[in-house]
């Protein structure tokens, strides 16, 4: 929720809230989105929290899936939300580096399956014909 990746990235909660209006573009259906009624009902069961009507949360959270983790990291400007986003972005560059570096590997496993595909199709051919033999005989 909201609140959780306030913490993490160190910021109120408010200020978060407001970074994420202000960024909606940003937040796709697939990035965030708001709990349902019945979703919110079931959560709210899990912990202590206040009665609606008596204080406390008013309307219905938003949750976000880890994309928009990553983004929410992205809008802010704590030190420890650049931190997060910071880490990610590295995480993802020695993942492109390590894909170069394998470039032969992967050359070799889509020439495999190549091969083999071109074999599945032959042992198909091979199959129907003998069949087709078969049924003539």
């Amino acid at each position: 929720m909201g609140a959780d990746l306030a913490t993490l990235y160190e910021v109120p909660t408010k200020r978060f809230n407001e970074a994420v209006k202000r960024n909606a573009a940003r937040f796709t259906a697939d990035f965030m989105f708001q709990l349902d009624t019945d979703e919110w009902e079931a959560l709210r069961s899990q912990f202590a929290a206040s009665n609606a009507g008596r204080g406390g949360r008013r309307y219905r959270p938003f949750a976000f899936t880890e994309h928009g983790a990553i983004m929410a990291a992205m809008i802010l400007n704590s030190a420890r939300a650049v931190e997060v986003s910071t880490y990610v972005v590295r995480a993802f560059l020695r993942l492109r580096e390590a894909a170069m570096q394998h470039k032969d590997l992967f050359e070799r496993l889509s020439s495999l399956e190549e091969k083999t595909g071109a074999l599945a199709m032959l042992r198909d051919t091979f199959s129907r014909d003998t069949r087709n033999q078969l049924r003539q005989v």
